[in-house]
């Protein structure tokens, strides 16, 4: 089972829909309708948009990124474990693994 994640709107979605959405010529994201960013720049903004309205999908994916270094980010655990307590105290279940 592969899925894909939308960082516009924190949403995961099965292969299989995204080629149903395709089919039916929807190249936005199937949720939102928001294009999909081109870039891990564009990626990074759209995830600090949703953190800075305390997201806490939005915070706990940030964090895995800060914590292996991804989107450009440098790694930095001690953010990494900041960001994790942020999103934990805001009902993210993920942030507490």
């Amino acid at each position: 089972f592969i899925q894909f994640f939308f960082v516009c709107c924190m949403k995961k979605i099965c292969n299989g829909c995204i080629m149903a959405a395709e089919k039916r010529d929807i190249l936005n994201c199937p949720f939102c309708r928001t294009p999909r960013p081109k870039s891990e720049a564009e990626s990074l903004a759209m995830v600090q948009t949703r953190v800075e309205k305390k997201d806490p999908a939005a915070i706990n994916y940030l964090a895995q990124k800060y914590c292996h270094g991804n989107l450009g980010l440098q790694k930095d655990m001690r953010k990494a474990v900041e960001l994790w307590t942020e999103a934990a105290e805001l009902g993210s279940i993920g942030a507490l693994h």
